[in-house]
């Protein structure tokens, strides 16, 4: 089995930032017609094309798409950067290569992506349209699979900020979910193979993200696309890039996913997932929702019907602005009973605040706005 990779040999700089329509992928994909599958053609609602490609010519098949929430784009910074390693001559892509077939999705809602919403055009939600079939995207990645009938079924997300591991509460990084494929959350053989890829992965990333590993809630709901699938007795894992500390542009979490996803594919490669056990799945923490993006205390400086020992809760707004995304504060909550944890805290009673005049002139009057 081949060893751990650096993941900045292999990321793409061009790619950056939170905003990530179709456009931006064009300058790597233009050099990738080799590796289009001519008879996929599927298109979003505005009649964007959704470009499905090809690597590799192993018998096991791995389907993998991202962005089918369009304002979801880390997963597939990691996955841009993942198949960029494929495309480099190595003993690991070659390995892999020849073990696998990767069928890849980049961006499923290219809508959704340009506009930086989690909907389409028609503003539905994707995966929840794994019954109906409304629309043409989520139809499309329906005809996808037909033609494929691949092995295993990778579908890629981003979490909110809000997701937590653990007590103390640490940001989740990085959560995964082997999706039940029915009420009973039964340990199908599929969701066990599921189950067991997440361990390899799980292993992997705790020696860079200690206690920053989450295990996504199983309720089933085969209105959504991984527990239609795992329904079907295909393996699929839920990705699910989330937060690292100062990490608003998603830099850190974008190498975990690269981590990840070479883990995984290297473990089909090798089937040295079969050595690991569904307990190791188990032994996850489950995520849980106890963060806010900010916390600001000693509000009662700036706003006396607030008392001193309260905290002000405060959420980022991510707003689409000159194709970047600007994080906007907002109020959310007081927390008086220690409900939440804060990725940065704010403290009024110190002038020399270290984040900028304005941004902390911003949060002041917020805080000065509250209705207790």
């Amino acid at each position: 089995m081949i060893g751990h990779l650096s993941h900045l040999n292999y990321k793409i700089h061009s790619i950056k930032g939170r905003y990530l329509p179709l456009t931006d992928l064009k300058p790597i994909t233009d050099n990738w017609d080799s590796f289009v599958v001519k008879d996929l053609n599927g298109a979003s609602v505005n009649g964007t094309p959704i470009p499905v490609y090809r690597f590799g010519s192993g018998n096991k098949k791995i389907l993998m798409w991202s962005q089918m929430h369009g304002n979801e784009s880390t997963t597939t910074k990691g996955l841009m950067d993942f198949l960029n390693f494929l495309n480099t001559p190595s003993e690991a892509s070659s390995q892999i290569l020849q073990q696998c077939t990767l069928i890849v999705i980049p961006i499923l809602n290219p809508d959704g992506a340009f506009a930086y919403t989690r909907f389409n055009k028609n503003q539905v939600d994707l995966n929840r349209d794994f019954q109906d079939f409304s629309q043409p995207e989520s139809a499309f990645l329906k005809t996808v699979f037909d033609y494929i009938s691949p092995d295993f079924c990778f579908n890629l997300h981003d979490q909110r900020t809000i997701f937590s591991v653990g007590s103390p509460a640490k940001p989740a990084t990085m959560s995964f979910l082997a999706p039940s494929a029915d009420k009973n959350c039964s340990l199908t053989p599929s969701r066990e193979i599921a189950m067991k890829l997440i361990a390899v992965m799980n292993d992997t990333l705790r020696q860079m993200i200690p206690n920053q590993i989450g295990r996504f809630d199983d309720t089933f709901n085969n209105q959504c696309v991984g527990d239609y699938f795992q329904e079907l007795g295909v393996p699929t894992i839920l990705f699910e890039a989330g937060h690292y500390s100062e990490d608003y542009q998603r830099e850190v979490s974008r190498a975990m996913v690269f981590h990840a996803l070479f883990s995984a594919v290297n473990a089909i490669s090798s089937e040295s997932y079969l050595n690991y056990t569904t307990a190791s799945y188990f032994g996850i923490p489950e995520n849980q929702k106890e963060f806010l993006d900010l916390g600001v205390k000693h509000p009662h400086l700036v706003n006396k019907n607030i008392p001193h020992d309260t905290i002000v809760g405060i959420q980022y707004k991510e707003v689409l602005e000159s194709n970047k995304i600007i994080f906007v504060p907002e109020f959310y909550a007081l927390d008086q009973e220690n409900k939440f944890s804060f990725h940065k805290i704010v403290d009024l009673a110190i002038i020399n605040s270290d984040l900028q005049a304005t941004v902390f002139q911003n949060i002041k009057d917020i805080v000065a706005s509250v209705c207790v």
